[in-house]
């Protein structure tokens, strides 16, 4: 589905990947992990389109992605949940969730798909009327998840979910992330959390200063060699 070769991306005259290529199947959590500084986010950016590729490609569903700007991904059927949850905090959780539907080719569905959102996270219904600048960061996490969502994504893309979470928000977090793969959604998942992440991820990349070092089926991931790897400099 999605397919990233010999990608080379940077911020100006710093290159910060080099020719990276992975793969994530339709239906499959594809799950990138590594330590800060390894290039995820990086990685995650010029798949979206929001800093250029000096090399490489990257395709989706065998069309070249490459050129697409970022506020059309989502008509091309991709959602990213950014880091830190970039949240509108003086607007309501349910205005939050609508601007998720925004593009004219999701408006029809928003109210079927608002409906679904508040059964898949009921907290948010109870809170659908607040600000959500009042949230938790929990419940916080859960409305940018769910506003991502609201655009029914072939690809739904989450930058470290877990990142400040309480464990008992974890847990929560990622038992939704397991129901929506086995409902199949297609999902690349970067994360920290390596237990987490392998546990409930198909195919696991380990990337390290802008490279992937490892790329092996989480079934076949030996957490103390990949603690090992993701620890070596």
């Amino acid at each position: 589905m999605l397919e990233v070769e010999g990608l080379r991306a940077g911020y100006g005259a710093i290159n910060v990947l080099w020719d990276v290529s992975l793969a994530a199947q339709p239906g499959r959590l594809t799950a990138i992990i590594g330590p800060n500084g390894a290039g995820k986010t990086t990685l995650l950016r010029a798949i979206m389109g929001l800093i250029p590729a000096t090399s490489g490609q990257v395709r989706l569903h065998g069309a070249p992605l490459g050129g697409t700007p970022t506020w059309d991904m989502a008509a091309a059927g991709v959602a990213m949940i950014p880091e830190g949850r970039m949240i509108f905090r003086d607007m309501s959780v349910e205005e939050n969730l609508i601007v998720g539907a925004f593009p004219a080719a999701h408006r029809a569905h928003a109210r079927e798909r608002l409906e679904a959102s508040y059964a898949m996270f009921p907290r948010l219904r109870e809170r659908r009327r607040q600000l959500a600048g009042a949230l938790s960061g929990g419940e916080a996490q859960m409305l940018a998840l769910a506003r991502g969502l609201m655009s029914d994504p072939r690809l739904l893309i989450v930058d470290e979910p877990s990142l400040g979470l309480a464990p008992v928000m974890v847990t929560e977090l990622f038992d939704i992330l397991a129901r929506l793969k086995r409902e199949g959604r297609t999902i690349v998942l970067v994360e920290q959390n390596t237990e987490r992440a392998v546990a409930i991820a198909d195919h696991v990349y380990l990337m390290q200063t802008g490279k992937v070092v490892l790329s092996q089926p989480a079934d076949q991931v030996s957490l103390p060699d990949l603690h090992r790897l993701y620890f070596s400099r």
